[in-house]
């Protein structure tokens, strides 16, 4: 059994953890609050995104540390916050983690890094882009974890939904969901991405770097259509794409092809399975 420490234990974390608990690893949580923690978990009280002489106190972390997963993310969207979150919280843990050999340090980052919007299939390899604050302070941070002497992971997941991220389903269900057309958009269930940290975790020697989103890149439209339908709420409004839209709404199609070969199986391969779970949890 591991001792693993999640760093940012927020509803991902908590998810991951209580996860892995029941499989049998210590589980230490860091986050500042940690008294919403589930028992399961170990807290560490601390706030990565401050410098450690404006801390209370040092961050102290548990001996023999086999595993590491950054989850850590902005409390809001500004530039400040994406450089606290991403480059000081990074820099700040792996000081930390200095004297500590780990097994892998998995770094959560997001699939906005890529700036491909003509509708193209994306992987891996394909070039990123940091052309807004935020995608440039997720490369520093992902540039960060690389070039420490831990072994790591990059996982790149796309757009999260399932229980309470629900923004979606409030815009059709309150007739104020517009699409614009011709649109692709990438998606993955907060169960797999559970799923996908805790199964490359298993694994002997991952890639250094993943794409997480479902098996099915949709345009955007149809899976507001699909949600209308679903729910027997009214048509959703198609705006025509303007010159910049497919640009600003970052059109492209993700390949989980990687995640794939590596042996993973999603319990929601499309957004028609993970909507239709998620919509069944909250029917009263």
């Amino acid at each position: 059994m591991a001792t693993i420490l999640i760093a940012g234990c927020g509803d991902l974390g908590c998810r991951l953890g209580q996860t892995l608990s029941d499989k049998g690893h210590t589980i230490f949580g860091l986050r500042r609050q940690i008294s919403a923690l589930p028992d399961c978990i170990q807290g560490i009280s601390h706030d990565l995104s401050v410098p450690p002489e404006q801390n209370s106190a040092p961050l102290v972390l548990p001996a023999n540390i086999d595993m590491v997963y950054y989850i850590l993310s902005a409390n809001s969207f500004n530039d400040l916050a994406y450089q606290q979150a991403y480059v000081l919280g990074v820099q700040n843990l792996l000081t930390a983690l200095d004297d500590h050999q780990l097994k892998r340090l998995f770094f959560i980052s997001s699939s906005s890094v890529f700036g491909q919007s003509q509708g193209e299939v994306v992987n891996e390899a394909d070039d990123t882009l940091g052309a807004s604050f935020s995608t440039q302070r997720l490369l520093e941070g992902e540039a960060l974890i690389q070039a420490s002497k831990h072994a790591s992971t990059i996982i790149r997941f796309g757009g999260i939904y399932g229980p309470g991220r629900t923004r979606l389903i409030d815009l059709v269900n309150n007739g104020k969901a517009q699409c614009t057309e011709g649109i692709y958009s990438n998606r993955i269930h907060t169960e797999d991405c559970v799923g996908v940290m805790k199964h490359l975790g298993q694994q002997a020697n991952p890639a250094p770097l993943y794409i997480a989103v479902d098996n099915q890149p949709t345009l955007t439209c149809k899976v507001y259509e699909w949600l209308a339908t679903t729910l027997g709420v009214k048509k959703i409004e198609h705006i025509a794409p303007t010159a910049n839209s497919r640009t600003l709404q970052s059109n492209k199609q993700l390949s989980n092809k990687r995640l794939r070969d590596s042996g993973y199986q999603f319990i929601y391969p499309s957004f028609k399975e993970g909507y239709s779970a998620l919509l069944k949890e909250l029917k009263p």
